[in-house]
């Protein structure tokens, strides 16, 4: 499986964020007044302590477009769709394993003609530290994820305010790698938005934070790490 687009887009887009608060008040949080470091260090913690959070975009990764639509627990795995080069695959980190379910076409695009007559119709296992699924861990621990995203920026300006989906916002533009991260300024500074352009360029949603999320392992799944034994 390929998974280094993945690495990449991680990499390219680490102030990528666009998310839409899952809970909060309308009151003013007081964000819109502080310096864009304090702003930054304000989303990063109210994120940091949510439990679950919804992450959805499509951005640009080796010069093909990377699409995420994921479900986060804390300390605990995701769930949800990738799609890359074209083709998609569910997947379902829980209990130490990731789970990838493909459609005929992508098992065909990375393993050939006899993967997609092999794993039709059924999911795949192997565990989140080794193997082909290890790195996809990047994208599914939300905690680290977090980390990667919102830890380590070059030098921050302020962008103004703005109303991303009906949420109001303030913005701090990174200079680095040119993403402008919006942060609401009402309710808890959850990440509201971040646009990037160029090259590398597109935009991730976070939303429904706190939302109970269910990971159930399906049955039956096939453990690679055999097939690579046999």
């Amino acid at each position: 499986m390929q998974t280094r687009s993945a690495r990449a887009a991680l990499a390219a887009v680490s102030l990528c964020v666009l998310a839409l608060p899952g809970c909060g008040g309308a009151s003013d949080n007081g964000v819109a007044s502080k310096q864009p470091d304090e702003i930054l260090a304000a989303a990063k913690s109210a994120a940091s302590s949510a439990k679950t959070m919804h992450l959805a975009g499509t951005f640009v990764a080796e010069g093909a477009p990377l699409s995420l639509d994921l479900r986060l627990v804390n300390g605990e795995g995701a769930r949800g769709t990738i799609t890359q080069h074209g083709v998609s695959f569910k997947l379902i980190e829980t209990g130490g394993e990731i789970y990838i379910y493909g459609s005929p076409a992508f098992y065909e695009h990375f393993g050939g003609n006899a993967a997609a007559q092999l794993f039709n119709g059924k999911w795949l296992k192997a565990p989140t530290n080794s193997g082909e699924f290890a790195s996809l861990s990047s994208l599914t621990e939300m905690q680290a994820l977090l980390d990667t995203l919102l830890s380590s920026h070059g030098t921050l300006t302020s962008a103004g305010t703005a109303t991303i989906e009906g949420q109001k916002a303030v913005g701090v533009t990174e200079s680095e790698k040119g993403g402008t991260l919006y942060v609401a300024s009402t309710g808890k500074p959850y990440p509201v938005a971040v646009v990037k352009s160029g090259s590398g360029g597109g935009k991730i949603v976070f939303n429904e934070w706190n939302v109970p999320v269910s990971l159930t392992p399906p049955a039956n799944a096939i453990d690679i790490t055999q097939l690579e034994h046999t």
